[in-house]
This record gives structure tokens, C-alpha cells and sequence, in this order.
């Protein structure tokens, strides 16, 4: 159903770039689409309505129960945001269970999600241990680099050398023949 469609049937429209339910692939393309209109018949089967304010009298099986939700905050930060809490709270202790239907002979159980973004003594261990190796990994890197450079600057005075010698042997050579 499309607002500002004043139809009950199917129209096929001619949708371009901005227009609702379409969203633009290349620039300047349209598009025919089918869309229904917002006038509401017999012929629909279900409408997905919110109740947007309420009146006096409560309307049966709809306003006059309250559902709790079923679950709650799974991340850390919005349990804390939830209850309210500081970071020195243990967030562990605020999880929400959600109760599973009893079996008899049983204990009661419930269930809980899995905290996300937890930060536990092992996390932060781990994150240590990451940017200890990061950090061994470029103080091994500037070593070798070091090295590199002082073996290059070897060969480079090794090769002057060579060179500086050739020369000298080729000069004694042409005066001693003149």
C-alpha cells in the first residue's frame, strides 16, 4: 500500500530517484513498479496498525494486558544504560533470565544471553599480549632494517674500493708503458 495512491487496486507508476519504494541503481533511471493503493477494502486480509493514542476505555485483549518483553540487553553497555549502572558495577549480576517452562521433578530453569563486550581479565590480557607482539614485531624490524643498511653500506665501500684499486692499477700501468 502506497500513501497518496488513491486507489483499492494494483497501478503500475512510473518511479524515479527520492520517490518512496524505489531506490536509484544509475543516474536518471526510472522505473515502472506495481504498487497498490492506500484505499483500505474487503479485499485486504491483514492491516499492521499501532495504536498511536489511547482513549478512555480500554480495548479488549490489546491495551487491557501488559507483555513484558521477552528478551533483555544482551550488550554491556546498554545493561548499563538499563539499570542505570556505573563502571564499577558487576553487569554479570544485572543480566535479565528469561525463565523455561518447568518439567516436573525438575529444578526451575532459565535462560540468559551472553554478554557482548564484556571486558574481562582475559580480554585484557589478550589485547597486552597483541600490542607486546606489535611492538616486538617493529623493535625486530628496526633491528633488521639496521642491519641492512650496514651490510649495504659495506658492499658499497667494498665496491669503491674495488673501482678506487682498478683505477689506480690501470694509471701505473699506462705511465709505466709511456
Amino acid at each position: 500500500m502506497m500513501q497518496g495512491v488513491l486507489s483499492n487496486t494494483r497501478v503500475r507508476l512510473l518511479f524515479k530517484k527520492g520517490m518512496p519504494n524505489y531506490r536509484e541503481r544509475r543516474a536518471g533511471v526510472r522505473k515502472r513498479k506495481s504498487v497498490r493503493g492506500c484505499i483500505v477494502d474487503s479485499q485486504l486480509s491483514v492491516l499492521d496498525l499501532v495504536v498511536m493514542k489511547k482513549g478512555e476505555n480500554e480495548i479488549p485483549g490489546l491495551t487491557d494486558t501488559t507483555q513484558p518483553r521477552r528478551l533483555g540487553p544482551k550488550r554491556v553497555g546498554k545493561i548499563r544504560k538499563l539499570f542505570n549502572l556505573s563502571k564499577e558495577d558487576d553487569v554479570r549480576q544485572y543480566v535479565v533470565h528469561r525463565p523455561l517452562p518447568e518439567k516436573e521433578g525438575k529444578k526451575p530453569r532459565s535462560k540468559a544471553p551472553k554478554i557482548q563486550r564484556l571486558v574481562t581479565p582475559a580480554r585484557i590480557q589478550r589485547k597486552r599480549k597483541v600490542l607486546a607482539l606489535k611492538k616486538q614485531r617493529s623493535e625486530k624490524n628496526k633491528v633488521q632494517a639496521a642491519e641492512y643498511a650496514k651490510l649495504i653500506a659495506q658492499r658499497q665501500r667494498e665496491k669503491r674500493q674495488a673501482l678506487l684499486s682498478r683505477r689506480r692499477s690501470s694509471n701505473r700501468t699506462s705511465t709505466s708503458s709511456a
